[in-house]
């Protein structure tokens, strides 16, 4: 069965993890809430996630800094980040958010539809993405068996034209390892 994708909701606030839980239940995403950007940097050192909602405004390390962290890291800077603030439309907070590689900036109170339809894109890309991957391990076997196959087709041919009084026992014999995938 496939992994499931994955939100990480970070806020320092409870009330509004609960919120954000609230508004993606339906969707076919595990939250997982943090209160911190620390915290958030530690989950991200475990699990895959097809997005972050992230909280601009935290003390200690804001959500600015965070996502710098999460963009600096080779496993996570492809995760999309939604930034959600409570701050007014500062039009300087939002190219800020930009700038560390924000996807989004939403500010609140914000449409729960819009933010659930937001998240669904980029869990149908995150899950899409699991696809390609998994089909891209596929064909990597197969071509790897299908070369193997092919050495031992070499292999034998050869060895029935190198000719010898045990020529075609040992050619039939790779070609059964062909057939049996040994």
């Amino acid at each position: 069965m496939a992994e499931r994708a994955k939100a990480l909701l970070v806020d320092d606030r409870r009330d509004n993890l609960l919120a954000l839980e609230a508004i993606l239940q339906g969707l076919p995403v595990q939250a997982v809430a943090v209160e911190s950007g620390e915290a958030a940097l530690k989950q991200l050192l475990t699990d895959d996630f097809a997005v972050i909602l992230l909280d601009a405004q935290m003390p200690n390390m804001d959500g600015f800094e965070t996502a710098a962290h999460i963009k600096r890291r080779e496993r996570t800077r492809h995760v999309p980040i939604l930034f959600l603030t409570a701050a007014d439309r500062d039009a300087q907070l939002a190219l800020r958010g930009y700038a560390v590689g924000a996807v989004d900036y939403l500010t609140k109170p914000f449409d729960p539809w819009v933010l659930r339809a937001k998240v669904s894109i980029f869990v149908e890309l995150w899950t899409k993405t699991q696809q390609l991957k998994a089909q891209a391990e596929v064909t990597r076997e197969r071509d790897n068996q299908w070369e193997r196959l092919t050495e031992l087709v070499d292999e034998a041919t050869r060895t029935l034209r190198a000719g010898g009084e045990d020529a075609s026992v040992e050619a039939l014999e790779l070609l059964e390892k062909a057939r049996w995938g040994t």
